[in-house]
């Protein structure tokens, strides 16, 4: 390779390492060229490009680039699978670790995800996740689902907004929660203490007539009373 080409390789692997904020190495020695051309194109699907690159020429680009934890894993034949901005982590991690179950001879060194350092080991639970656009539903369904209904109670018309408390409602009683829709009970009244028997009730005396009323009593009886005549 002429000291040109040379130079060109080391640029472009720069470049790469200092705009893939994803990359995952591995050694590739003992796979044939269509093996590698075939892992090659199943990486490509899911937005990386398989590089294999000269560890002389991906050290200076390294160094070039300060990416200090790729230059811990050149050791060896090197390949690099560089994401794109639009490119899958988890499909790429398991499109590698088939590859390495199937030819029994591509190992994975480690890479770095999203600018952190990440292991071998990594890369293999990385490949167990389910696809990034089922993630990421996962992660907008739980994260707007809440602030969904949030918005629909403050926006909803009065009718509706009953409506949406008594769905709830329904909702928890079939989940075998009912404490919204069961009343607290209300506490019993304590009882009124007894009397003691020290201490009773003294029976209330008749109220004694006023004299006014006895002499009213009394001049209606003489008015009713007339005397018999007298016979000649």
């Amino acid at each position: 390779m002429h000291k040109s080409e040379k130079e060109r390789v080391i640029a472009e692997l720069t470049e790469r390492l200092r705009t893939s904020p994803t990359l995952i190495v591995a050694d590739y020695r003992g796979l044939t060229m269509p093996e590698i051309d075939g892992l090659r194109g199943e990486l490509l699907k899911h937005g990386a490009r398989f590089s294999v690159v000269k560890n002389t020429l991906t050290r200076r680009a390294a160094e070039a680039a300060g990416a200090d934890a790729v230059l811990t894993m050149l050791e060896g034949p090197t390949a690099i699978a560089f994401l794109e901005s639009e490119g899958d982590p988890v499909a790429v991690a398991k499109a590698l670790s088939d590859a390495v179950r199937t030819t029994k001879i591509l190992v994975i060194r480690g890479g770095v995800l999203d600018g952190k350092t990440i292991t071998a080991d990594d890369v293999d639970n990385l490949a167990k996740l389910p696809p990034l656009d089922q993630l990421r539903g996962q992660v907008l369904g739980a994260i707007t689902s809440p602030l969904t209904t949030i918005i629909g109670l403050f926006s909803a018309p009065l009718q509706n907004l009953i409506g949406l408390i008594d769905a709830r409602i329904e909702q928890l009683q079939a989940q075998g929660d009912t404490s919204a829709a069961e009343p607290e009970p209300e506490p019993e009244p304590e009882p009124e203490p007894e009397p003691s028997a020290h201490e009773h009730k003294e029976p209330e005396a008749e109220a004694e007539p006023e004299p006014e009323a006895e002499a009213e009593a009394q001049t209606g009886e003489e008015t009713t009373t007339t005397e018999e005549p007298q016979e000649d």
